[in-house]
């Protein structure tokens, strides 16, 4: 008999044997488990004094009891749907562009289907980006074409690894089964907000690219995709020092390759502009935010995260890409630019949270008669806040003297964890006004949701500016471009934002090219 049982709570500060637990609540004898797993884990924090972690488990039983289905809380469990792989029977084998997680996961499936896939990636390998991003970080040695935005892995890969998505899927939990297969710590698999954290998918990405060699795929390092044209069904595709033949080309190319989408477009490619977001990098004390979020049963409990939103008159103010416990990253792939991101590991101990503080960007607010013009706001803006220091240093304010239109002379209890340093100024010096104007309508009101998030010693660090691509390349219900063969596919497409939603492009993508060979 297989069962799921929900909403099972245990305290916090309880430590118990979750599956003793269960079986003496429901009377169920040990010897008669044949299997037991945890398929959800959250917390319930809404009243501070009292919180409960919530757990669905399922319990694989030797022998039938149906007097437990007469539990409100318990039902029969359904198992997942397999994953069907058919056989690749085309005369090319595919190229996928670009390795990030859409990359990874059409490039997995395809290999499983014997398609023997062929990668151009124009970063290095992940043993080889970790080098080019230390020189960065340490010597601002920029290498633009291997940093955190470009090279295996894709930027997730230097980031909190967070698997968190609003999609609702059935092939989420497949993805997230496969970074656990890979390297990835089991809770992932259940956790009502996963995060595989930098540390570990370092090993994720290593062991997927190992996975999809032992099928016969084949990898380019530094080898960026600079053409293509078309005959009949084939597409001739030019990398450095490459040519390739295929049918179908892929184009996972991830929300900074500026230059392709730029050639693409004069290609022919379809393209319209689409909403993104810019901000800041704003930094709290995670010891303030775990007390924020858990009052006395913070000492219980990992780090705290947070997601809010408010929407004002004519914008949305919202967090995004929290990282507890992380810092924040240098992240520009263009010199004399300025981008930040967040990234922290699994263990998420260092003593600041930080996250995106985005303001929403509408096509109104930028497009003149280019569908590219979003890249160019986005470059205009990376470009002076780079202006402000000139040598990679950010510009940054507190949250007291931003709210009160002054500049910070040092920093306070939150000390700025931007590798380079952090030059404090207007923020309006790098950010359009009805943003900075937004976000101080913003931040009172989102102290209201999450009291203390506007400390005054919070620190802002600018500019965060590519949390999603300011263009989509458009494709049919087939995934396929105007220019059939080519499918546009992940965050720089237009079409994820995310580690997992682009993860569920690729995979899709890679499905429909095999649906369509087999129907």
């Amino acid at each position: 008999m297989k069962i799921k049982i929900s909403n099972i709570k245990i305290p916090v500060e309880q430590n118990v044997d979750l599956k003793s637990r269960v079986a003496k609540e429901y009377q169920i004898a040990m010897d008669d488990i044949v299997d037991f797993k945890i398929l959800r884990q959250s917390i319930d924090a809404r009243k501070k004094d009292h919180v409960f972690y919530l757990y669905q488990i399922y319990l694989h039983l030797k022998n039938e009891n149906e007097d437990l289905l007469k539990f409100d809380n318990v039902s029969l469990f359904k198992p997942k749907k397999e994953m069907r792989y058919a056989e690749w029977h085309f005369a090319h084998r595919p190229v996928v562009v670009g390795f990030g997680p859409a990359g990874m996961f059409a490039a997995l499936y395809l290999a499983r289907c014997h398609a023997r896939p062929i990668i151009l990636e124009r970063g290095g390998s992940i043993e080889q980006r970790k080098k080019d991003v230390a020189d960065f970080l340490t010597d601002k040695k920029l290498n633009e074409n291997s940093n955190i935005q470009f090279g295996e892995g894709g930027a997730g890969t230097f980031s909190d690894g967070k698997l968190s998505t609003n999609v609702n899927d059935e092939f989420i939990q497949f993805i997230l089964d496969e970074f656990h297969q890979h390297g990835a710590t089991e809770d992932v698999c259940y956790s009502a907000n996963p995060h595989v954290g930098t540390d570990y998918l370092e090993k994720v990405v290593r062991n997927i690219r190992e996975e999809i060699i032992s099928l016969g795929g084949e990898f380019h390092f530094n080898c960026r995709f600079s053409d293509f044209s078309k005959d009949e069904h084939i597409i001739h595709v030019m990398g450095d020092d490459i040519q390739l033949q295929t049918e179908h080309l892929l184009l996972c190319l991830g929300h900074s390759a500026r230059d392709t989408i730029r050639h693409l477009y004069a290609k022919g490619l379809k393209m319209e502009p689409k909403a993104f977001s810019i901000g800041v990098r704003i930094e709290h004390l995670q010891s303030k935010i775990n007390q924020m979020q858990y009052g006395k049963s913070a000492r219980f409990l990992p780090a705290a995260s947070y997601r809010s939103v408010v929407h004002l008159a004519k914008r949305s103010v919202y967090t995004f890409c929290m990282c507890p416990g992380g810092t924040v990253m240098a992240s520009t792939s263009e010199k004399e630019s300025i981008v930040t991101n967040g990234m922290s590991e699994k263990k998420r101990d260092k003593a600041n949270a930080n996250s995106a503080l985005l303001v929403g960007i509408n096509p109104e607010d930028f497009f003149v008669d280019n569908p590219l013009d979003g890249l160019e706001f986005q470059e205009k803006y990376e470009k002076k806040a780079f202006e402000i220091a000139g040598d990679y240093r950010a510009p940054a304010n507190l949250v007291g003297e931003f709210l009160r239109k002054k500049v910070a002379t040092q920093a306070r209890s939150v000390k700025p964890s931007y590798p380079h340093g952090v030059v404090f100024c207007e923020l309006e010096r790098c950010l359009p006004n009805y943003v900075t104007q937004s976000l101080r309508e913003a931040l009172p009101l989102l102290d209201r949701k999450m009291h203390g998030f506007n400390d005054p010693d919070a620190v802002m660090t600018g500019i965060e500016s590519r949390s999603s691509s300011p263009v989509r390349i458009l494709r049919d219900e087939d995934r396929q471009c105007n220019i059939k063969g080519i499918y546009p596919v992940g965050e720089g497409a237009g079409y994820a934002g995310g580690i997992v939603s682009a993860a569920l492009d690729g995979l899709k993508t890679a499905m429909e090219i095999i649906d369509t060979e087999n129907n």
